[in-house]
């Protein structure tokens, strides 16, 4: 099956998410697994890494650390994604040696090729429906997808609102991985094992 999916974890990880996670990523489809965890402190951080880091170990996922840069290098994690205000990229890029760093380009040419003059190693664009995670969110849409497929020599991640019916466009137009989060964590009809199979 091919791994399509750019699971981002829900906002707050209770003891049952550890056991979901893993039925998830059991179906095979999910490429990265990204960890967005904000305002909890280091330790519990480093906890819940730790938890984490086994599952994606198991299931072949690269395990992505939102932010953190430091914390990507000191728990050995697959990589690190940033976004615009997230601090330097030079700085991370050093500090990444050989590991994946994403950045988000929101619907902007100028920040995609910024991003590749860095060194990224995928580039996210976003919002493209209406996000649940990130309501204020800036909007994209499609032309800056027709565009990048053209112009940028990097795997392309779309993230904002998707779902087992809009997703296909995406991935038409150009996307190779897409982001989900609410409609796996927060899906008021499918628990999320049943969620991520909507997506082949």
């Amino acid at each position: 099956m091919k791994k399509l999916v750019y699971l981002i974890s829900p906002n707050k990880i209770d003891q049952n998410f550890y056991s979901s996670l893993d039925k998830v990523l059991s179906f095979k489809n999910v490429k990265f697994f990204q960890l967005r965890l904000k305002n909890v402190s280091q330790k519990k951080l480093l906890n819940v890494c730790k938890k984490i880091k086994k599952i994606t170990i198991k299931h072949k996922v690269k395990f992505i650390i939102n932010d953190y840069f430091i914390l990507t290098s000191k728990i050995k994690a697959d990589g690190c994604h940033m976004g615009q205000l997230d601090g330097s990229f030079k700085i991370a890029r050093k500090k990444l040696k050989g590991k994946i760093l994403g950045i988000t380009c929101h619907n902007s040419k100028f920040f995609a090729n910024k991003a590749v003059e860095n060194k990224a190693d995928y580039v996210a664009f976003g919002s493209f429906f209406k996000s649940k995670l990130k309501p204020m969110a800036k909007k994209a849409n499609l032309n800056i997808l027709k565009w990048a497929k053209k112009n940028i020599k990097k795997p392309i991640v779309v993230i904002g609102g998707i779902n087992n019916i809009n997703y296909k466009k995406l991935i038409n137009t150009g996307a190779k991985y897409i982001a989900l989060s609410s409609f796996i964590w927060d899906n008021p009809k499918l628990k999320p094992e049943q969620a991520i199979r909507k997506f082949k």
